[in-house]
Formats: structure tokens, C-alpha cells, sequence
């Protein structure tokens, strides 16, 4: 598998695509996977399908990471799905079409709606073992989870550094606009949201440094939440900043409006994020509670 398809990824020669979410079960459970595999003799055989998949339109995309219910439902709930090497080019896959983003289909990187009916694949295309999707999903969201963020940062600070200077450079009323109402203020609320994202999304890293899964969820919850909402803000005042230039093709910010915005969906909704936020928060008194 490292031979064949890694040393490629690293090289640059083909791209790959994570295939996880599915259009017919609510997706924000990871455990929540219709897509069927079965064991026939060497073989896996692979139907249904899945969506969203976010760089399948590349016409370098040679190979999905697939994921997939192998297991029945009498295993364990965390334990009833693997994950799958899959050339993209095997007999039986199809693309049905390009998600639609606000509009716009992304091309040529594309989120792909796309079905499988009878694809077979060898043995070895599993990947760890059987029932260990869920283990490998959570090994790849967490980091996942930090690069969209760090990036929204990133678009945050692109923003801001817009909005400051459009304040700047244009004139309203005999005034430069960032003396015009509550500018200062705004722009002062972004700065401040953006170093505390920033810092907030240290620690979450660092925490995941310290090789314990299970400690980092909450912190990594946590700037998945804050990161795209604070980008949101700082692109929105930005807009708002520019006028009607702002939701234009003249500028970056509708096209990083639409990705953040995307962003409080991709790799768990915020509401998911919040519930383990709360849980961690609230395992530490319900013994003190049932003590009681």
C-alpha cells in the first residue's frame, strides 16, 4: 500500500480523497455509516454511496480513502466499520456530480457525490484491520480538525489587514471610514479575537503533542468552533467595511465567506463539537452530584 500509493501522494503525482459522508444518514455520527462491504473469498465487494467527497473532481485523485459498515450490528458500535484503499479508476465506481458550494462548483478540486455498485477491491485494500474505521477516522480528524484552523486564522488575519486598510484609504463625510462610528471598536474586537482563537488553537495542539486523545477532543472542539466563527466575524466587518466591493469578484472575502462558512460543517457540525465540549465539562461534577 506505501509503495503503491504513498510514495506517489508524497512525490505530488496523484491526489487522494477521504470518502466519509453519506446523503441518506446524518453524517455528524461517525458511527453513522450506511455504505456496505463484504468479504467474498479474496475480495471486498463495495456498494453504496457517498458524498461531499472533497477532492474527488481533481483529475489527479487516483486513490479514495473509503469508509465503510464490514461489521454487523451486533458489534460493538465503535467497531463496526473499516476503512479502505480504493483506486479511483476501478470498474463500478461512478460520479454522479459536483456538489454545488453557495453556487459554485469548486472545480477542479470538486466534492464529489458518488456511487459504488458491486466494486470489487482485493483483500489488502483494508487498511489496520477490520472494525478499526472509527479508531483511524479519529487518528485523521483530529489533525484535520487543527489545519482548518490554523487556515481560518489565517484567512482571519487576510481579512482584518483588509478591512484595515480599506478604513484607511477611503474617505466618507470629510473622514477616513476608520474614524467613522464604531470602527475603532471593530477593528480593536478583531484583533482581540484573533489572538485569543490563535492561542486557543496552540493549546489545542499542544495538548494533542501530548499523545492523549481522549484529554485534546475537548480543546480541539473547542477551536473548531471558535476558529470559523471569529474568521466569519472579521470577514464579515471586512465586507461590511468595503460595501458592495466586498461580496465581489474584486475581492478575496466572498470567496472566504463561502469557506468558512462550509467550515462549521466539515470534519463535525458546531452543535456535535459543543455536546463534547459540555460533556467533558460536566463529567467532573456528576460524581460529586451522585455522592450527593
Amino acid at each position: 500500500q506505501k509503495k503503491k500509493w504513498l510514495e506517489p501522494l508524497l512525490e505530488g503525482k496523484i491526489r487522494s480523497a477521504y470518502l466519509m459522508t453519506e446523503p441518506d444518514v446524518a453524517s455528524s455520527d461517525a458511527t453513522n455509516i450506511a455504505f456496505d462491504a463484504k468479504l467474498e473469498g479474496d475480495e471486498w465487494v463495495l456498494n453504496g454511496e457517498k458524498y461531499w467527497s472533497s477532492g474527488a473532481g481533481d483529475p489527479r485523485c487516483a486513490v479514495y480513502v473509503l469508509m465503510a459498515k464490514t461489521e454487523g450490528d451486533d458489534a460493538p458500535r465503535h467497531g463496526r466499520h473499516s476503512q479502505f484503499l480504493v483506486d479511483a479508476k476501478t470498474p463500478g465506481i461512478e460520479i454522479l456530480r459536483p456538489m454545488m458550494v453557495f453556487g459554485q462548483d469548486d472545480a477542479p478540486h470538486g466534492h464529489m457525490h458518488i456511487r459504488f455498485t458491486n466494486v470489487r477491491v482485493p483483500k489488502d485494500a483494508l487498511i489496520l484491520g477490520r472494525g478499526r474505521g472509527f479508531e483511524i477516522s479519529q487518528g485523521r480528524l483530529g489533525p484535520g480538525r487543527i489545519h482548518h484552523c490554523m487556515r481560518a486564522i489565517g484567512q482571519a488575519e487576510r481579512a482584518l489587514e483588509l478591512l484595515c486598510r480599506r478604513s484607511l484609504s477611503r474617505e466618507a463625510f470629510g473622514k477616513p471610514l476608520a474614524k467613522l462610528g464604531a470602527n475603532y471598536d471593530i477593528i480593536a474586537e478583531r484583533r482581540m479575537g484573533i489572538e485569543q482563537a490563535r492561542l486557543l488553537c496552540l493549546k489545542a495542539a499542544w495538548m494533542m503533542d501530548q499523545g492523549d486523545p481522549r484529554a485534546a477532543a475537548p480543546y480541539i472542539s473547542q477551536i473548531k468552533v471558535i476558529a470559523p466563527r471569529v474568521a466569519l466575524e472579521t470577514v464579515d466587518e471586512a465586507m461590511q467595511m468595503y460595501g458592495g466591493l466586498g461580496i465581489s469578484q474584486d475581492t478575496p472575502l466572498a470567496g472566504m465567506w463561502t469557506g468558512l462558512r462550509t467550515l462549521r460543517f466539515a470534519d463535525g457540525p458546531d452543535a456535535v463539537h459543543r455536546m463534547v465540549i459540555a460533556r467533558k465539562e460536566l463529567k467532573q461534577y456528576i460524581n460529586e452530584s451522585l455522592e450527593g
